[in-house]
């Protein structure tokens, strides 16, 4: 399975259309087709429920949609920061909070942070307190905020 390929089921998947999504990834319809079917044949199940006009998730194609944005983010996090320069303070911060006063809090102070450090990206993510836990666990967020009482371990 290649990163590549899980950004095309993204897409397809995000576009509810193949045709849709070929055009935004800049591929020809058949040539994305191919690689959703060849995906669909690696992973031994149908990942779509294919309609006249639109295109939807099975149960196994809603499972690997979630897994993809986590394992693209995780690969985007990683390539953004090897690639960061070293003799300055520079990268990517990937914050997540519940959907609460923090946010708003995080975005205020956020924005005096990227004054002084332009060089940093911070990246928010906003959900309940088992997402952000789940998040961190996975090692898609660096930090989280929570409010309500979540599982310590």
């Amino acid at each position: 399975m290649e990163i590549r390929v899980l950004r095309y089921f993204i897409a397809v998947a995000n576009e509810e259309s193949i045709s849709a999504a070929a055009k935004q990834l800049h591929l020809s319809q058949p040539t994305l087709s191919r690689q959703l079917k060849d995906l669909e044949m690696e992973l031994g199940t149908n990942l779509f429920i294919r309609g006249n006009r639109k295109i939807s998730l099975t149960e196994e194609g809603k499972y690997l949609f979630k897994k993809a944005k986590e394992i693209v983010d995780l690969a985007d996090k990683t390539e953004a920061n090897l690639k960061d320069s070293k003799e300055m303070i520079s990268g990517e911060v990937y914050i997540g909070a519940g959907e609460t006063e923090a946010m708003h809090l995080i975005a205020k102070t956020l924005k005096v942070l990227i004054k002084d450090y332009p060089n940093i990206r911070f990246h928010l993510y906003s959900g309940n307190a088992d997402d952000i836990k789940s998040k961190l666990d996975s090692g898609l967020l660096d930090f989280g905020v929570v409010i309500e009482p979540t599982d310590k371990q």
